[in-house]
């Protein structure tokens, strides 16, 4: 007994392919020669039986017509394509032309991905200086007095009183002469007891960040400093200010916030099915509507480890140089990742007949075979898919008219089946 789905599926693709060819299936099923004919060796070939080409089950012992008007089509006892792999149909040249069958010869490329995304510009977070003091005092002079000022490394920001600085400054004077005069004592307690409170008083000196070169200062002259100038330890421009003269000052406040905008971040948005293809150190090109026609190169240098639960993507951060300071913390910005696949065996994607649980292609033999071969496939780029397995270099496969040549090979199958 043919399963009832078999029959259904067989008739189904022969009335396919006579709606797609106007009633001249008869045309495209009949490639295989009449009994008359020989095949090219010369020596004839066995017909076992006529069938109806829309009802397989039909089988007649003489050719004619059909009762559907068709030329009943011959089953051989010897067919080439019974030795191929299941599904394998023969078509012959003139009717691969009538169904427009094109070919390709699958060959190993060079295949490099551009994704496209945008991106927002943001400082570098590793040059971000945060200024403070670590002594109480009030605000004598401010030198930096705006947010955007450009300041170089070493410039003067504010001066500061402080009466623990001064009072720690003068201990130092005395530890220091005391230590001068005590130095020569014949008794070893007292010298280095001098010289342990020397030392005491200039690293505490340094521990509120007062420089050698000012200590070296106090030591030349010997006079305490009212006022102790403090300066910028990066080149960078001002983005926040909260020293101003005559203010009271604490430890815990922050006086400037200085960015070295001489690199700048961009944070771009990658959908979660491109992140494996998206590595640490990759270039990447950058176009800002700010400075039409003109491309930025950078380097990914972080890839973030969480995904946006909203729109799917991770942020990969993209460093760029910016000597000329033209790229500025807060713009938008389009973005190209470049993604190097190197060497893959690819095919058309047209050439891919997707079942829904399997892809498979028409591998193209000698003497107008055609095998349905399932494939592995990878990524998918410009109308191209790389095939992970299932096809080597050098292979021909179908690449136009494949969905004929499936409704036959489909058709195929189903008569093997009723044979059994």
């Amino acid at each position: 007994m043919i399963p009832k789905i078999l029959r259904i599926s067989a008739v189904v693709a022969a009335i396919a392919l006579a709606v797609a060819f106007g009633g001249r299936v008869s045309a495209i099923f009949q490639h295989q020669p009449s009994a008359a004919q020989t095949t090219t060796a010369g020596t004839a070939r066995k017909v076992l039986y006529w069938y109806d080409a829309m009802n397989p089950l039909h089988h007649y012992d003489q050719p004619g017509k059909a009762p559907d008007g068709m030329d009943r089509v011959p089953q051989y006892a010897e067919d080439d394509s019974a030795k191929m792999p299941a599904g394998t149909v023969k078509i012959a040249p003139d009717k691969q032309q009538l169904i427009g069958v094109r070919t390709e010869i699958v060959a190993r490329q060079s295949l490099v991905r551009t994704v496209r995304t945008t991106g927002q510009l943001t400082s570098d977070e590793t040059k971000l200086a945060h200024i403070h003091v670590k002594v109480n005092g009030y605000i004598d002079k401010a030198y930096v007095d705006y947010i955007g000022q450009l300041v170089k490394k070493g410039q003067p920001l504010f001066t500061l009183y402080s009466p623990d600085l001064v009072a720690t400054e003068e201990e130092y004077l005395i530890a220091k002469r005391g230590a001068k005069e005590m130095g020569a004592s014949q008794f070893p307690d007292i010298s280095q007891g001098a010289q342990s409170l020397l030392r005491s008083a200039r690293e505490r000196l340094k521990l509120w960040d007062i420089s050698d070169e000012q200590i070296k200062k106090l030591d030349e002259t010997g006079e305490v400093t009212k006022t102790l100038t403090f300066y910028s330890p990066v080149s960078g421009f001002v983005t926040d200010r909260k020293a101003f003269p005559q203010t009271a000052v604490t430890p815990d406040m922050e006086l400037y916030s200085i960015s070295d905008l001489s690199t700048i971040w961009v944070n771009a948005d990658v959908y979660e099915y491109e992140v494996p293809f998206v590595k640490v150190g990759q270039t990447a090109d950058m176009q800002l509507s700010y400075y039409a026609g003109k491309t930025y190169a950078g380097k990914i240098t972080y890839i973030y480890p969480t995904v946006d639960p909203v729109s799917r993507t991770l942020k990969v951060r993209i460093e760029f140089s910016n000597p000329k300071f033209d790229l500025k913390p807060q713009m938008f910005a389009n973005v190209q990742l470049k993604i190097n696949y190197g060497k893959q065996i690819v095919a058309p994607q047209e050439a891919v007949m997707d079942s829904g649980d399997k892809q498979y292609v028409f591998v193209v033999h000698d003497g107008g075979m055609f095998e349905p071969r399932v494939i592995q496939m990878g990524a998918k780029l410009e109308g191209k898919v790389v095939v992970l397995s299932g096809l080597n270099p050098g292979e021909t496969i179908v690449t136009s008219g494949n969905f004929l040549v499936d409704s036959e090979s489909r058709l195929k199958s189903a008569m093997s089946g009723m044979q059994h």
